[in-house]
């Protein structure tokens, strides 16, 4: 199974995936690491992306989904898929229920103040409002508030989804 964290920048997608991936003793990756040099440029200059920027991005990060599946990997990655086509072509041809969303939200407030603390990272705090925008909220998502701690986030999405118990999914007698 792939988890994939979506949400706006600063809501937390690659801190809660981190730490879901550990306690889930699996692979993780930030979808932003899978940006080409001149994307990365273009929002470090508060210039949204368009549609052509995307593509290849979109297409790595399927073949990536694609490649933990087939090889029968449990795997998170932290993906904005603010866009319900973006989603689509994430999943593409993948088995139902073989890849989970999980929508990382809170008050525009506090992840405005996330961004501004925010150090030596390519987001501008000015792009937050264009995410917002774009945000299509998800069918299907499990939706976590990020109003909490990142351990509290961690267990709230484990027993969603595990709901019989998620030691064995955690690799631990007990889980977290």
């Amino acid at each position: 199974m792939v988890l994939i964290l979506m949400g706006v920048t600063g809501s937390g997608k690659t801190t809660v995936g981190r730490a879901l991936a550990d306690a889930l003793h699996c692979e993780f990756a930030d979808a932003d690491d899978f940006h080409s040099a001149a994307n990365r440029a273009k929002m470090h200059a508060g210039i949204p992306l368009d549609g052509a920027d995307r593509a290849p991005w979109l297409r790595s990060l399927h073949d990536q989904i694609t490649e933990w599946l087939e090889a029968g990997k449990t795997a998170v990655l932290a993906c904005s898929a603010l866009r319900e086509s973006y989603r689509a072509e994430l999943v593409q041809g993948t088995a139902p229920g073989a890849v989970q969303f999980i929508l990382l939200q809170g008050p525009a407030s506090l992840i405005y103040s996330r961004l501004e603390a925010r150090k030596g990272h390519y987001m501008p705090a000015s792009l937050l409002r264009s995410q917002i925008d774009t945000l299509e909220p998800p069918h299907g998502a499990l939706e976590i508030s990020v109003t909490k701690n990142v351990p509290a986030i961690v267990r709230e999405i484990m027993t969603a989804l595990w709901p019989e118990g998620y030691a064995e999914h955690a690799g631990t007698e007990g889980g977290l």
